[in-house]
């Protein structure tokens, strides 16, 4: 059965049974910092780098003594530097760290020579972009682009990043992306994540990582990688908090508001977050289309226009608290809730010409569309160490539920000016509910040898109930109106899916080698009932193994070889048949019988001077999905939109990562994607055998200014590219902004503009047997934005040993594991 007693018994165990902190055993680094012939600094930034490429593990201040300490995996070699504002930056020499720890020999700063010009400030932050082995880390909370922008925005601007033409996320050129957020996977995909993301102001957001190589630990969902979102979680002890509220002006403005609260003391931390948004958009459509000739209607081409104005008010919130039960344990529970309405009227102006060019119709279409989406979820999770030791034996446990919903109401008239039909007005009434339950245990436990093992079982449990009816009316006058239930389309659809996981991963280090390696099984039952009937019934177990190899050859010179076998299982959405009406003319729905993407994924990468890295990858898909756009089976000339799967997919990519210092003020990271995309497939009697080379080009530019003033200049370009049928032609964007940090380093104040020079409107082509479509788009995304935020209350940092112990650090590595 697909819901076995099994898969209740561990449900129920996954709650209340704890589970595995993923940590390699640590140890301390520590030492002191002072300056020659003065008292020693306090709140100098002491950082810890792999010494093999010298990527960022951790961060901390000093104390007010000069004191520091930072937890980190033994048996790795390490670098640390300190540096702040009026010396020059200290580098150590390299060294091992043994799991007794390391007390590094008293560092000394230099005075800088810079302190000489009176009119400079320079302001240490985080770089924008780090790169680590497995994945990109995107610093939102230090982007100045970032005030007054969407989550969705700031992805779109990220390196190796791309939006669809259905607002499908990719990474390297590849869809099919595991997004999650504080640790917990979004269940949506396309337009419906694009809404979600445009709802999360990039306010909230402390970091995106872009992770090419997630470990066993994570869900096998997700060929082309992980987008991870952490939101932000106040440092500070005692009560504190912030105040933010930014205006975007386009064609139609754009309001974010919102604030956070905290209370932090040794062993609790309460915390509140809320957000309000308030945003109008246009997105504006140019159809050319060619229908083939059929058995009933001649062929066709038509000319259409539409215009979208939408507006979204969205109201988000997140409480909880940690608590340490004790010196060992750790409780955490938090609530989220986001409310969404979204209200968009379109029209449509559509002409049908004959193949010798004469009009034969005309037909104008109003959309008027009131959507509403409240989400909530919660989470309980327990850690507990079995020993004091850095590197004891750890479980920990997870349980969570989330909430879906999604309310749309849709009246859609019709008029044919041309064919003298009467007018025709269909209005829908939609309603899905989406719950997802998961449980999960891990343990983790050190080895002779400098190894670690680690294991963990997790249960997921999806519930999708969606109901519909539309009804048909026509009629010119009110005495006249007749009204006719769609009965063909306004079928209920339930869909259930239930995956049963468990991984065993091993990560061990021998001289200049580290190997991490994994084994994850996930047996995946699938039930779909359209108007009460069993249409899917599927049953199946895969095994996904994923391995990781580094090796350091010299001070210079690193490499890693990565293997992995992943899924992409199709979203509720899209295999949900309920139809979303674009205008009259054209529709998107789901595909009930659409099949899992298997992939088989394989890189390996050069990094120079710990700085220059170069990647080269190749990956090979089984059945991918892609969007096709056919004629509707229902007749006429209506296009629908839908997930099909092909054949096989055959992606082979070079990137290219160098960031730079131009000068002592200016920063340059820079981002070469070069990659070759092949689809090879069927549909209908259209024969696809399609590849192209295509590049994404990224440079992010951070300049320290004159009397405290930052700025970020940002652009990149994408190619011509190829998705399955599609053609997409090349586009591109520029970014700038400037923020200056006043008030005793309280307030902060930014400027920006975004596609300064409005060239994204995108041009989408597809080509099959029959039809043919060409799409231009054009959005609401040039945009200049003021923003203004404020920090309140106890304005002292956690020491270091402190915050190292502490729920956010716990957190922060539980979510690392999902």
């Amino acid at each position: 059965m697909p819901f076995s007693k099994f898969t209740q018994w561990l449900v129920v165990g996954g709650i209340l049974a704890p589970g595995a902190v993923l940590a390699q055993g640590q140890a301390a680094v520590s030492g002191t910092v002072g300056s020659a012939g003065q008292p020693a600094p306090a709140l100098v930034t002491v950082t810890l780098h792999r010494a093999a490429d010298s990527v960022v593990v951790k961060t901390e201040f000093t104390d007010a003594k000069g004191a520091f300490e930072l937890q980190a995996p033994v048996g790795g070699r390490y670098l640390v530097s300190a540096a702040q504002v009026g010396f020059r930056r200290y580098w150590s020499s390299a060294f091992a760290l043994p799991g007794t720890g390391v007390v590094l020999p008293a560092i000394s700063l230099e005075p800088s020579q810079a302190t000489a010009l009176k009119e400079v400030t320079v302001a240490g932050r985080r770089p924008l972009y780090e790169r680590l082995a497995d994945r990109t880390v995107v610093n939102v909370a230090d982007s100045p682009l970032a005030a007054g922008a969407s989550t969705f925005d700031i992805l779109g601007r990220s390196p190796n990043v791309a939006v669809g033409s259905n607002n499908e996320l990719a990474l390297r050129g590849r869809q099919g992306v595991l997004v999650v957020l504080d640790g917990k996977r979004v269940p949506l995909t396309g337009n419906d994540l694009a809404d979600y993301l445009r709802a999360l102001p990039a306010e909230q957001v402390q970091r995106i990582e872009l992770i090419t190589n997630p470990p066993a630990s994570y869900d096998a969902q997700g060929g082309a990688g992980v987008i991870a979102i952490t939101l932000k979680k106040d440092q500070r002890l005692g009560t504190n908090g912030s105040l933010n509220a930014s205006y975007g002006r386009g064609r139609y403005g754009k309001f974010v508001g919102g604030g956070t609260l905290n209370y932090r003391r040794k062993n609790l931390n309460l915390y509140g977050t809320y957000a309000f948004n308030d945003r109008q958009y246009y997105t504006q459509f140019d159809f050319d289309r060619y229908f083939g000739a059929t058995a009933t209607l001649p062929a066709t081409r038509s000319n259409q226009s539409n215009y979208q104005y939408l507006k979204q008010l969205t109201h988000s919130a997140k409480v909880g608290f940690d608590l340490n039960l004790s010196k060992r344990t750790l409780l955490g529970v938090s609530v989220t809730g986001l409310a969404s309405r979204t209200t968009n009227e379109t029209t449509g102006d559509a002409f049908f010409y004959g193949d010798n060019g004469t009009l034969t119709n005309r037909i104008y279409s109003r959309a008027e569309q009131d959507v509403k989406r409240p989400n909530g979820s919660v989470n309980l999770n327990l850690r507990h160490a079995f020993a004091d030791s850095a590197t004891a034996r750890t479980i920990s446990a997870d349980a969570d539920y989330a909430r879906y919903g999604n309310s749309r109401q849709l009246k859609l008239v019709t008029l044919q000016d041309v064919q003298a039909q009467s007018p025709t007005e269909l209005t829908g009434d939609q309603s899905s509910k989406l719950g997802i339950g998961t449980a999960k245990v891990d343990y983790s436990q050190p080895l002779p040898h400098r190894t670690r093992l680690e294991a963990g079982a997790k249960v997921t449990q999806v519930a999708s109930d969606n109901t519909v009816a539309f009804v048909n009316r026509t009629g010119v006058n009110p005495t006249d109106y007749v009204y006719t239930p769609r009965t063909d389309i306004s079928q209920p659809f339930a869909y259930r899916e239930n995956v049963n996981a468990a991984y065993v991963s091993l990560r061990g280090k021998l001289a200049q080698t580290s190997v991490q390696a994994g084994l994850r099984g996930e047996q995946t039952n699938i039930r779909a009932d359209l108007g009460g009937a069993t249409v899917r019934e599927q049953h199946y177990f895969q095994l996904f193994p994923s391995l990781l190899v580094q090796r350091t050859l010299n001070k210079n010179h690193a490499l890693a070889l990565s293997a992995a076998r992943r899924i992409d299982r199709p979203s509720y959405l899209q295999v949900s048949p309920l139809r979303v009406y674009l205008d009259a003319t054209s529709y998107s729905t789901g595909n009930y019988n659409l099949q899992p993407q298997t992939s088989y994924n394989f890189e390996v990468s050069h990094t120079y001077k710990g700085k220059f890295t170069t990647a080269l990858a190749y990956a090979r898909t089984n059945q991918p999905f892609v969007v096709a756009q056919l004629p509707s089976p229902d007749g006429g000339r209506v296009v629908v939109n839908q997930y099909v799967n092909l054949s096989t997919q055959n992606f082979y990519t070079l990137n290219l990562i160098a960031p730079l210092e131009i000068t002592k003020s200016w920063t340059l990271y820079a981002n070469v994607l070069a990659y070759y995309n092949q689809y090879q497939g069927t549909l209908n009697s259209t024969m696809l055998d399609r590849g192209r080379l295509a590049c994404n080009l990224t440079a992010n530019n951070s300049f320290v200014l004159p009397r405290g003033w930052v700025a970020e200049l940002n652009g990149f370009y994408e190619s011509r590219e190829v998705g399955g049928f599609q053609l997409l032609q090349h586009r591109g964007q520029v970014g700038a902004a400037v923020q200056k940090i006043f008030w005793n380093k309280q307030a902060t104040f930014r400027l920006n503009a975004t596609d300064v020079f409005y060239t994204t409107p995108l041009r989408v082509t597809s080509m099959y047997d029959n039809f043919s479509e060409t799409f231009y788009r054009r959005q609401d995304t040039r945009v200049f934005t003021a923003a203004f935020s404020y920090r309140f209350g106890n304005t002292k940092v956690a020491a270091a040993r402190k915050r190292a112990a502490g729920a956010e650090d716990e957190l922060r590595r539980a979510a690392d594991t999902q």
